[in-house]
């Protein structure tokens, strides 16, 4: 039974789904979707903010059935063993997700900051930092979403500032790409798109349920509205060729940033990012910790220290961007089949069984 006093109101859900799907990605999406579709990426951003859109009700609707998180339904679906091997495919899942985040983030502030920065000692440092932040509860990391939204917020009015250079008709001809190159394109926004799994786990800690829907769908749109005027500009300020080119677009565009007090803003831009992916590790950590502890019945906090172990054993083993760039590759392939794929079957499943339980019932 949970208490009531380690639940969340429906509204911060929006900070939640918004602040796991606005992460990393943000600051290179667009070089891997105008590979496939050029001009028309756009598009691709708005097909796949319709699909997770799909997708997040799909969860919801699956969870307000079983009235549990995803730990519980597959052991009710799918008994002990079956369900436990799903549950652990899973757990693996949200590790690595968060694994893949911090990598990333280090990846940025070696190309852009640091090139010498010693990754151990970093991962340490923020392995603690983490650490601290989930032993703290679900009601701490939600507390971090929230400042993680609000305060680095700012950054947005750094759009205006390539506008002077940029120009719209790069977005003509509308549509001339083929729908397969647009679907692709739609297939790589996805990793963009893929931490809203964690709804999964921390659903029962949610207040008033059934009111999460519209939250969760709202911070869908916000973030698909951000990600597609981000890519609009881009678009517009840079030709296909040179996009290519660019592993992070978007620090790129505060690179071109100029206010009298800083000289080069895309150090406050990514020294401010930390506050913004934080949250995102902390919660896939906090996901694969709680599925685990439940799992195999061991204390939370054994489980985080495990998983940080490997956090910096992985993060110190992934060396160039060819390595992450193929880890974050397998990431992306991997979700976007347990989100478009698993998810709508395992819904279908609860129907079929709900129904036959009704059946047997009357």
């Amino acid at each position: 039974m949970i208490n009531k006093n380690e639940q969340i109101s429906p509204f911060l859900v929006f900070f939640l789904v918004l602040k796991v799907q606005m992460g990393i990605g943000v600051l290179g999406f667009q070089r891997i979707i105008i590979k496939s579709a050029g001009n028309d990426s756009w598009i691709a951003v708005i097909l796949a903010g319709l699909l997770f859109s799909i997708v997040i009700w799909c969860m919801l609707t699956l969870l307000n059935l079983h009235k549990q998180n995803l730990m519980g339904i597959h052991t009710q679906l799918f008994g002990k063993v079956l369900g436990g091997i799903l549950n652990i495919i899973w757990i693996s899942y949200w590790l690595f997700m968060g694994i893949a985040v911090y990598r990333t983030y280090v990846e940025v502030v070696q190309a852009w900051m640091f090139p010498q920065i010693n990754v151990l000692t970093f991962s340490i440092v923020f392995a603690l930092l983490i650490y601290y932040t989930v032993s703290g509860g679900f009601q701490v990391i939600t507390g971090i979403c929230f400042l993680g939204v609000i305060i680095p917020s700012y950054l947005i009015l750094t759009i205006f500032f390539p506008l002077e250079y940029t120009d719209f008709r790069n977005l003509l001809p509308v549509w001339n790409h083929s729908y397969k190159e647009i679907a692709l394109a739609t297939k790589n926004m996805s990793l963009s798109y893929l931490g809203i799994s964690t709804l999964l786990m921390y659903f029962p800690l949610i207040k008033q349920q059934k009111k999460a829907n519209k939250w969760a769908q709202l911070a869908n749109i916000i973030t698909t509205l951000s990600y597609l005027l981000l890519i609009i500009v881009s678009i517009g300020f840079y030709s296909e060729n040179q996009i290519s080119r660019y592993v992070w677009a978007t620090l790129s565009f505060w690179s071109i940033v100029q206010v009298p007090f800083v000289e080069r803003f895309e150090y406050i831009g990514i020294a401010t990012w930390v506050i913004f992916i934080l949250p995102n590790i902390c919660l896939f950590i906090w996901a694969a910790t709680k599925g685990a502890s439940v799992l195999f019945n061991v204390a939370p906090n054994k489980i985080t220290m495990l998983y940080l172990v490997i956090l910096i054993v992985v993060s110190l083993s992934l060396k160039n961007r060819d390595q992450i760039n193929t880890f974050l590759n397998y990431m992306s392939y991997t979700g976007f089949y347990l989100y478009t794929v698993y998810i709508p079957i395992l819904l279908c499943l609860s129907f079929i069984m709900k129904k036959k339980e009704v059946m047997h019932e009357n």
